[in-house]
């Protein structure tokens, strides 16, 4: 299957298949004479697998850890898989059925079939379970140990600085990703994390840059600086990783 038809199928950008293959996250199974990238089954099971945890908010970096680790359970991650699927699914249920009694005029004002209490706490903790068994990768490591001991107020210092940044790189909208003024920006963010968090890597750095405008939360956030501010944060970072070597 070739890379614009995986695209097709998945709902995935090239662009994002292109840089899955760049971090060895996702190898094709071919590359032709041509340069054209082939995928076979196991290369869209595997793109499965990485979907799934996107879809619990890990990393790109820990998700190719995860995957490579020897203990790594395919099945195991696939009924945990089922497990958030079948409550997403009681709930759209519950939603169908609420929609059903208010056209038939149900007078009764119910929210409780809205909340995603549940699904958001079965998330996290299978994440938490992820992590515990397979997060043993440098950044994440470091992150626990950096942030365990922050109070209140370094977390107030650390949303203040993140908010300023972002409304900066908001700003500077009106120049080029390019720029030196921008890039120096994603300089500057690179920094905040790494002292903030964990050493971020111009490889974790391009991974975040990705997950700023495939992530809705992410995209929503950074966007409410002004329209259009992730896509711009990861073009500007993308260019950024390209004329820094990714090491």
């Amino acid at each position: 299957m070739k890379i614009n038809e995986v695209a097709k199928l998945t709902g995935i950008t090239t662009r994002t298949l292109h840089y899955y293959d760049e971090i060895g996250l996702l190898k094709p199974s071919q590359i032709t004479d041509a340069g054209y990238r082939l995928y076979d089954e196991n290369n869209l099971s595997e793109l499965q697998q990485i979907l799934f945890f996107r879809e619990l908010n890990f990393p790109l970096n820990e998700i190719k850890e995860i995957m490579t680790n020897s203990e790594y359970d395919k099945t195991e991650a696939l009924k945990k898989h089922k497990e958030l699927l079948l409550k997403k699914r009681e709930r759209i249920d519950r939603l169908v059925t609420l929609v059903e009694n208010t056209i038939k005029g149900d007078g009764e004002m119910s929210f409780k079939e809205f909340d995603m209490t549940e699904i958001e706490s079965a998330k996290k903790k299978y994440a938490k379970e992820v992590k515990e068994r397979f997060g043993n990768t440098e950044a994440y490591t470091e992150s626990e140990e950096k942030t365990k001991n922050y109070g209140k107020e370094q977390w107030q210092e650390i949303d203040a600085e993140s908010k300023k940044l972002l409304k900066a790189f908001a700003d500077n909208m009106d120049k080029t990703p390019d720029s030196e003024d921008v890039q120096k920006l994603v300089k500057e963010w690179q920094n905040f994390i790494t002292k903030s968090f964990y050493k971020c890597t111009n490889e974790i750095l391009q991974g975040l840059g990705m997950m700023y405008v495939e992530d809705e939360r992410f995209k929503k956030n950074i966007d409410s600086n002004g329209e259009g501010t992730a896509e711009f944060i990861s073009k500007a970072i993308e260019i950024y990783c390209l004329n820094n070597k990714i090491k």
